[in-house]
Formats: structure tokens, sequence, C-alpha cells
């Protein structure tokens, strides 16, 4: 292999692999195919069904649910164990087909790969399979061709290859044989042409000096490789919250069983009541109810055309507060189009109606334009694509006008000459460098007709090139000779094009959006510094730029302060961006990546949230994705963020109802356990972590946004789900049910001295009644209003049959319940009526001292 071959002179390149402009022997391509292997990089190993299907359990509050499942077991209770087992197969089963559905849209996303390369062997021209290319063999390349391997260049005639998927360059780059400095960045490697690119115009050979894993694209595959999954705050929180709890009843139990042993409770009771205290600590249905309510955001937001590759990054979304993103087809429209013209010493902007660009000057230099044009509007090089876009928008028919001025001659475009023409009968179209064409002119189109091309003249004409510069416009310029004998040195200089890759016109908004949101956005672009600087301010975003070069030179810590006040990122190259990505998380910010290039891959997989185009984007940046975009539309982020934060409020009321029903369980299973009674058996505490964990938690999940969630700050991902609002609600409204719930025991024992099945059916009825009416007092903490989900209302209607069934029906000697009266439903309505006010006492003491807070504010915390 040879070190920066694009540094090195053809005759060198050639003698390290030892070969020559004729390619290799047939013999020796297949000794160095057996040496180097083939020419395949190993992708993103795609997800199986199996390791779908396992990443659902992964996660330790499940894991506390089988172990509450063996004491079940233990203690002899097989239907507590079956239940449990039940909601942890049926979490799995929700999990896996979403994420499946999911893996199996995105294989409809892939992309065609060319099967064969054009190469020399044997002193000959053959096509082979691009697996089998070696080091040292020659290949041919055109118009069309996909590049199959590195390589560095020993011919090229007008060769300009597109790189934007490698390098994020927003325009095909010009090849030419002479080397170029050794540090240069890969973007200019303009000696070089890289396996995955695309050859847009030209042709040209190569002496191919990287292959498979060796070559650019295999060096990202490689990264991606040795780069672990990251996970998202939710399945941290989850998990932590699973250890917690898992500590909490191994606690529970040494406390518990030695304390009712040494009261002489018989072991069995102990046991009994000790799995009891699990099953009321662990939130059975919490996995599944977060794995649904993040199905229902993953459909909602592929309907609007955001497909989500893992669950948990819907919720993710919500709590970025950094998105890095590519410029090229993510910002921008990812294509070349006519911006201003400069012509009758006039500048034009093409957004202009069409009378104001009728005249002379205009109609001629957007025909010359199309007619010195190898291109159509959907096909060839971008630039010339630009040009017969231009002039079809503003009235030409361009097929019509080819036909009535057919080419009869032409001079082709090449990277020596930097100009083009094409003759047309008796008339000479020119365009190219703007210095080129001048120095071919000697007179200038105006208002009032030709004249002399003075100095003057020639002078304002360049002085508006360096403006267009200025703006990042790639310019051309525009001739004609009268006499098409005089075209290579007798022209009328028409005007000026200036080009660039424009904005996307939503893009601005989304930008103002996601800042107004307190979410910083930096553009990290492979393209250059005048491009980015000029995209990045037309959109507000500030014109600083820091260059690769510059990344190279500051160590960890002063990058982590620069990524704090600098927002564009110019000839960032993969390792660039993954470093400005962990300088961003080691200051502790939860950052998202968008990008659609296999330059992107890496920091898409290093992100939070890697968010990829679904239409420009790469394969490899797929499957280094999180989310892929159908539509390539910035504001699709701006509406998955939306939807992340609202669907995180939905978590945060089902966790914290959950939680304070699970607190209230335990509380009351064990104080009452003091006094000799087991009043909530196992059963029962399924039963009703069934009714409150499932359909009502469930319907929180269709919960309407609240107006505000797009102006509070990013949550602070280190302060947990479980943050002080919920520990303020779990322990308030927990001690409220404790305290009317015992009292209800006690009131309904009559001071008998072990429990009573009528005190039992009241405490556990109750109980699920008191839930319910909890719940609508939490969904108005969050400012969520009372009758706006029709979803829950049923669901709670479906709940409390379901209760009434194991009451008035035979099913109730299996939850030791007996049927109730009149008189016991008025008390449990007055035991409701007692608890209300405790509630919102509660709930309006945490909205005073501890509110959400909003970008217009500091957070309290």
């Amino acid at each position: 292999m040879v070190d920066d071959p694009h540094s090195q002179s053809v005759d060198s390149v050639l003698s390290a692999h030892e070969t020559t402009a004729d390619g290799l022997a047939h013999e020796e391509a297949q000794q160095r195919l057996a040496e180097h292997g083939e020419n395949e990089v190993v992708q993103v190993s795609e997800r199986t069904r199996l390791s779908i299907l396992v990443a659902q359990f992964d996660s330790v509050l499940i894991w506390v649910l089988v172990a509450a499942a063996f004491l079940s077991v233990w203690a002899g209770h097989t239907i507590d164990a079956f239940l449990i087992i039940v909601i942890v197969i049926a979490n799995g089963i929700f999990g896996f087909v979403q994420d499946y559905r999911a893996e199996q849209s995105l294989e409809a996303l892939r992309e065609l790969t060319t099967p064969t390369a054009t190469v020399r062997r044997d002193g000959t021209t053959t096509e082979i399979d691009t697996t089998e290319l070696v080091p040292g063999d020659v290949v041919e390349l055109e118009s069309g061709d996909v590049v199959p391997a590195d390589g560095r260049l020993l011919e090229e005639t007008d060769l300009e290859v597109d790189e934007a998927a490698l390098t994020g360059e927003s325009v095909p780059v010009s090849k030419s044989l002479e080397s170029v400095d050794p540090d240069a960045p890969l973007a200019e490697h303009t000696s070089m042409v890289y396996k995955g690119t695309n050859v847009t115009r030209g042709r040209g050979a190569a002496v191919v000096s990287g292959t498979g894993m060796d070559t650019e694209v295999g060096g990202i595959a490689r990264e991606l490789t040795a780069t672990e999954e990251t996970r998202t705050p939710l399945q941290q929180e989850l998990d932590q919250l699973g250890r917690r709890l898992g500590l909490g009843v191994f606690v529970l139990a040494a406390l518990v069983v030695p304390l009712l042993l040494l009261r002489d409770t018989p072991i069995i009771q102990a046991g009994l009541t000790a799995v009891s205290l699990a099953v009321a600590a662990v939130p059975e249905g919490l996995p599944a109810v977060v794995t649904l309510t993040l199905a229902l955001g993953v459909r909602t937001m592929a309907e609007e055309n955001a497909l989500v590759r893992r669950l948990p990054a819907v919720e993710a979304l919500g709590a970025v507060d950094v998105i890095c993103t590519d410029k090229t087809g993510t910002l921008t429209e990812g294509r070349m189009t006519v911006s201003n013209v400069w012509v009758n010493d006039t500048v034009v902007t093409l957004d202009e109606t069409e009378d104001e660009l009728r005249g002379g000057g205009m109609e001629l230099l957007l025909q010359a334009g199309a007619l010195c044009n190898d291109a159509t509007r959907d096909e060839g090089d971008p630039t010339e694509q630009a040009l017969v876009k231009a002039a079809e928008d503003h009235g030409f028919d361009v097929e019509a006008l080819r036909e009535q001025q057919p080419r009869t001659d032409e001079i082709p475009f090449s990277s020596e000459t930097k100009w083009m023409g094409t003759v047309h009968d008796d008339v000479g179209y020119v365009k190219g460098a703007p210095d080129v064409v001048l120095s071919k002119s000697s007179r200038v189109l105006t208002a009032d007709g030709t004249v002399d091309l003075t100095p003057d003249a020639t002078e304002r004409i360049r002085e508006q090139v360096r403006t267009f510069a200025d703006d990042a416009l790639r310019v051309l310029a525009i001739a004609y000779a009268e006499d098409s004998a005089d075209i290579e040195s007798d022209l009328v200089f028409v005007g000026l094009v200036g080009m660039i890759d424009p904005p996307r016109e939503e893009v601005a908004d989304a930008l103002a959006s996601t800042k107004r949101s307190g979410i910083d956005v930096k553009m990290v672009t492979g393209d250059n510094v005048r491009t980015a600087a000029a995209i990045a301010s037309s959109l507000g975003m500030g014109r600083e730029v820091i260059e690769g070069r510059e990344i190279e030179a500051m160590d960890d810590d002063t990058l982590r302060g620069r990524v704090e006040t600098v927002d564009v990122f110019a000839r960032m190259s993969p390792e660039h961006k993954v470093r400005i990505l962990r300088a961003l998380q080691a200051n502790g910010h939860v950052v998202a990546m968008t990008g659609d290039g296999v330059n992107d891959a890496p920091a898409l997989k290093n992100a939070d949230i890697g968010v990829a185009m679904g239409v420009r984007g790469t394969d490899v940046a797929k499957h280094a994705s999180d989310v892929v975009l159908l539509d390539d539309n910035y504001t699709t982020i701006e509406r998955a963020v939306e939807r992340g934060r609202a669907i995180f409020d939905n978590v945060w009321k089902f966790v914290a109802y959950l939680l304070s029903a699970n607190i209230a369980e335990v509380a009351i299973v064990f104080l009452a356990s003091l006094f000799g009674y087991l009043v909530l058996p196992a059963v029962q505490l399924l039963w009703i972590n069934l009714l409150t964990d499932g359909l009502p938690a469930l319907a929180l999940g269709a919960d309407p946004q609240s107006g505000d969630v797009m102006e509070r700050p990013p949550r602070d991902p280190d302060q947990g789900i479980v943050d002080r609002r919920m520990l303020g609600l779990v322990g308030g409204a927990g001690t409220v049910s404790t305290v009317v719930m015992l009292g209800l025991m006690f009131y309904t024992l009559g001071g008998a001295a072990a429990i009573t099945p009528y005190a039992m059916t009241m405490v556990f009825t109750g109980f699920v009644a008191l839930e319910f009416e909890k719940l609508y007092v939490i969904r108005w903490l969050r400012e969520t209003p009372t009758f706006s989900n029709p979803w829950l209302a049923l669901a709670v209607g479906v709940s409390l049959l379901l209760q009434l069934a194991i009451l008035y029906t035979p099913l109730n000697q299996y939850f030791g319940t007996v049927p109730l009266g009149l008189a016991d439903w008025i008390l449990i309505g007055t035991v409701l009526a007692v608890a209300l006010p405790g509630y919102f006492v509660v709930v309006t003491v945490i909205r005073e001292y501890l509110p959400l807070a909003s970008t217009s504010g500091e957070s309290p915390d």
C-alpha cells in the first residue's frame, strides 16, 4: 500500500503498486485478491429478528419483574407469577413488532450499487465484479459511474466527481493529475477518486490504491463497528429506576420477614407478605405502557415522515438540547440553483417576475446557458442542470430551442482550459471560468448594445465576480461569437451567472423555532468555509466558522470550550465530527446529529440521537441512525422534537401515577402487616396494578400535548424522569392514599383481630377507585385539560367494569372478595371526597414551588 497517494506522482504510485497504466496480468490479480481479500466493505451490522427480540428484555426493570415471578412461584401463588410473566412477554412482543416494522421499512429504502467495474487486465479492457478489484488494478471511469475503489488518477478528461456523500462538498469536484499537499483535507484530494462517489462529467482512469476496508469508506465502516450503541436518557432512567426498586424490594423483605417472624407470624404468611411487598413495589405495567406509548408516537411520526428505528429514540428527541446538522441536502436543497445573474451591468435575482427578466441581454444569457450545455433538467452535471432549469423556469422550452438551433460543433469543457464552446451554424456560445472567458472577449453586451470591452469594464466585471464569490456563489461567465470562427478569440461578453445550493425555504423558520425551544443548532459540514458561512448567515446562524484543521490543533479541553460558542464548522472529516459530538456530550449536552452521507455515519452512531436523510441518505448513514427522515426535511426534525417532548410529558404522567400508586400499596401493606393484617394479598395487588397500569395508563399516551411544550427548555437528562416534581407528587399523593385507605381498613375491620374478606374487599375496591381519581389530578398538574382525552374516560370506564366483575361474578373466589352493597359504595364515595382535597393541596404546592421551566425564565432546578 502507498501512504498518501494523493501527494505522490503518478509514476511513484504505479511503481509502488508494481503495475503499469495497462493494468495487471490476470494471474497477478488473482494472487493479490487472495492476499488482500474481496473489495467489500463490512456494513454496519443489521439487526436480526432475534437481536431485536432480545433487546426488548434488556432492562433491569424486566429482570426485577422476573424475580418477583419466581418469588410468587416459591410462595405457591402460580397465578400471580403467570400474570407477571404475561406482562413481561406482552411488553417484549409490543416492542419487537414496532422495532421490526421500522427495520423492514428501512430495507425498502436501501440503495442500489454498481455491480461491475471496467478494468484493464492483460493489456485489454474488460468488465469484472467490483468485489474482484485489487490494489494495482487500473479502472476506467466515465460519467454516470460509481467509483468502485479508492484510486490515484492516471488519466482524466473533463473529470468531475460528486463526493458529497463522503466529504460533504456541495458541488462536484474537478479532478486533475497534479499531486496535492500531503496535509490537504480529503475534500481537496483532487488527484484521487474514492469508493462510493459518483462521476458526474468526463472520463478518466485510476490505479487502485485501496480496496474493501482499506478505502476511506472502509475506515468509516470500521469505526462504526467499533462504536457501542448509545442508550437513550429514558432507557438509562428506567434501568436506574429498576435497580432502585429491586434494592428497595430486597431491603423491605429483609426488614419485614424477620420482624413478622419475631411476632410469631407463620413463615408462609411472612413469605406471602414479602411477595406482596415485592409485587406492590414493582410497577409491572411500566415497561409495557412505555413501549406502547412510544409505539403510538412512532406511528404518528411515521405519518409525519419520520421513521423511527428504535422506540426509545422517540422520547429521547425531547431531551435534545443541541442539534448538529449537516448542510448539503439537509439545510439546503441539495442541488445547484441559479440565484443571481449580472447582465447589462446590473445584478438581477431570478426570483423576480418574468416581465422584469425580459430583455435582450437576459434572454441571450439564458439561451446561451441552455444551448452551451450537455444536461437536461434532471440529468447531467449539476451546474448545467441549474442553467437548464433557470431557462425553463423563465419561459424557454429548452428541448425545442435545441431543435431550432442544433449543435454543429463543440469544444468540450476540460479542467485545464476551464471553458466550453458550442457552435450552432454561424453562432458560437461559450461558458466557463470568468477570467478565461474575459481573456477571450473583446466586446461586452450592454443595455445600449455591444461596446468595446475596456479595462474599466473588465475590472467592474472582476469586482462583480469577487462579490458573487464572497456570497459563496459558484460563478460562470457566458459569452457568444457572432462568427463561429471567432469562438476562441473574439467573443462578446454577455454576463455572469451565480449559482448556489440554496437553503430550503422552510428551514429558517424551523431553526428559529428550535432555538426558541432552548436548542442550539450547529452546522457541521464538509463544505468549504465560504459556502458554510454564507448559508449559515442566511439562516441566522452567524458567520464565525472553525475549519477542520483548527480542530486538529486543539486539545479536548480547548475544543470543549469552543463548541459552546461556535455554530458553524467547515471542512469537517468524520473524525472531526465525532470529536465535536464528544466535546458537546462531555459538556453535558444531549446531542442529535443529522446527515445523509457516508462521512456522517460515525457521528450519527455516536450521537445520542442519529437522524439520517431517507431520500438522499446513504445506506450506511441510515443503518447508523436512530431516526430516518423520509422527506429529508429539516422541519420534520422540529416536529419530531415536539413529538418527543409531548411523549415525555405523557411518560412522566403515568410514571408519576404508577409510582404514587405503588408507594401507597407498599405503605399500606407494610403498615398493616405491623398490626398483623395482610390486607392486600399479591393477587389483589397484581389486579390493582393491571387495572391502573393497563388501559388508563396506556390511554395517557394519547393525551394531547400542552400548548407550551415547545416554549420550555429541554429537560436535563441528569435530573432523571423522577425529578423533584415527581418526588413531591409521589410522596404527597402516596401519603394521602395511605392515610385514607388505612382509615378505611380500620373502620371496616370494626376491631377484628384478623383481616376479614369484607374489609379486604373495601380496601381493594376503594384503592382502585382512588387511583382513577388521582389520575385526573395528575393530568391537571401537567396542565392537561380534564376532558381532552375521550380514550382515557373509556379506559377508566372499562377498568371499573372489570373491577365490578371480580366482585359480583364467580371470579371473586380467586381474588378473595365479596359483593358490596349500596352503603358500601357510599362509604367508598365518601373516602374519595375526603381524599380529593388532599390531592389538590399536594398538586397546588408543587405547582407553586416547583413550576415547569420555560424558555422565558430560568429553570427552578
